[in-house]
């Protein structure tokens, strides 16, 4: 018996013209990212040829042109200014190493995502021939196949085609490795590492042996098999219904907390003030901490936190500062505790929070205090002629055209080498109620 295919009605037709209109503007898309690409390239070039010959200077670094370059362009996309040196750095990249990817792009045969996969395979592949080999035989798999299928045979095109030995390329890639933080949302945030392939490994299985043996341990077993740990996640438990992966995450946070790991028999196992000795700063509401309010506490720089965690902090805190700031503006005006320390410091922290260059995040207790005015040119070392700027931000100010100016209220206007001025305004971070008579 033959089934019968129904005729395409309107709903497919206009489905399949929608089809090819999304596909046409991702062709568009394409095409002008590849021509933001040649523009950044570009920008990176002329920074690079106002490079010149090393300074005598030995504090400021030899890229501060391409820094001076990545602010500019920064603060007319209102991006961070280190995210555009990364897409300058990416665009030359792909524009010098790998033209013939960058001319795929620009007509609309490949997506950027496609263009980032082939540039991170092939970018360690200094022989030029070898780099045009490795071109002419992943572009047409990148034709044809997702980002994410043309991933690892581009590394393996790589690993075939690169005249370097693998073993000489890993202890090159090994000096690479670190720690990232990346914020989240819900008051949450993700640490990750980079390093060696096989450490990355054991520390991942050794996570997983102390999990399964706090799963055991919750069951009432002790060793077995380690799929009979996995079975049981979903049984019901009196105390401890904890899932293997948040076990997972609650073991490596003691691990680094505390330099062990605690089979904690309990939901409520996350450690806490007494396991945390960070530099954290906290802002926490007086009538919050005095339980008559629910206004929200606020991590410094990266926003709200619970207010549980908050008040336990605040009870493991060594001493709390009071701010004291204007009614209207917010602005912070002064700062007392009962401890005496450096009252200008904890009060920059307080009012800058992070480094004051725009678009810059870098905490406050990394940052440098910087004198507005120098004190070289009888800059006054008072809190309208001081803020926070990171070591990078405070190069530039001193070793580029970039300026800043102090306006008495704490607002530092910038203004770049191209004549464009940004202010950047300083977080009012710690908000204390006025309440009499006061809770210190």
């Amino acid at each position: 018996m033959t089934a019968l295919v129904p005729e395409p009605g309107s709903g497919a037709r206009r489905l399949a013209e929608i089809v090819d209109a999304v596909a046409g503007r991702r062709r568009e898309i394409a095409r002008l990212q590849a021509a933001e690409a040649a523009l950044l390239s570009e920008a990176m070039d002329v920074a690079l040829e106002q490079m010149g010959p090393p300074s005598r200077d030995l504090d400021a670094p030899y890229d501060v042109p391409v820094r001076s370059a990545a602010a500019q362009i920064a603060v007319a996309v209102r991006v961070s200014d280190r995210t555009v040196q990364a897409w300058m750095d990416a665009a030359h990249t792909l524009c010098d190493l790998f033209p013939a990817t960058h001319a795929a792009l620009g007509e609309g045969r490949i997506e950027r995502s496609h263009a980032q996969v082939i540039a991170e395979a092939g970018v360690n592949i200094l022989d030029a021939a070898a780099r045009v080999e490795f071109e002419g035989a992943v572009l047409p798999v990148a034709e044809r196949e997702s980002a994410n299928r043309l991933r690892p045979i581009a590394r393996l095109l790589a690993q075939r085609i690169h005249p370097v030995p693998l073993a000489d390329r890993h202890r090159a890639a090994a000096a690479r490795r670190g720690v990232w933080l990346r914020e989240g949302v819900d008051g949450m945030g993700e640490l990750g590492f980079s390093g060696p392939m096989v450490q990355v490994t054991a520390i991942k299985s050794r996570l997983d042996l102390l999990a399964r043996e706090v799963i055991d341990a919750r069951h009432g077993r002790s060793g077995g098999d380690p799929g009979d740990a996995l079975e049981g996640l979903n049984e019901p438990c009196s105390r401890d219904t904890r899932s293997m992966g948040e076990v997972r995450f609650d073991v490596a946070a003691d691990l680094l907390l505390t330099g062990h790991a605690t089979p904690q028999d309990s939901e409520d196992s996350l450690p806490r003030g007494d396991a945390i000795r960070a530099r954290v700063q906290i802002t926490v509401p007086v009538l919050t901490l005095l339980g008559t309010s629910t206004e929200p506490a606020e991590l410094a720089g990266h926003g709200p936190i619970d207010l549980d965690t908050a008040r336990d902090l605040a009870g493991h805190a060594p001493g709390w500062d009071r701010v004291l700031t204007h009614p209207v503006t917010g602005c912070v005006l002064a700062v007392d505790r009962y401890r005496p320390t450096a009252e200008q410091r904890r009060l920059l922290a307080v009012r800058d929070e992070h480094c004051r260059f725009p678009g810059c995040r870098q905490p406050a207790h990394r940052c440098d205090i910087d004198h507005t005015i120098p004190a070289g040119h009888d800059g006054p070392t008072e809190i309208c002629n001081l803020a926070h700027l990171c070591r990078r931000h405070h190069t530039l100010k001193h070793h580029s055209a970039w300026k800043g100016r102090q306006h008495p209220t704490g607002v530092l206007e910038w203004t770049s080498p191209s004549g464009h001025t940004v202010p950047d305004i300083p977080a009012r971070t710690l908000v204390f109620t006025a309440v009499d008579p006061p809770p210190f």
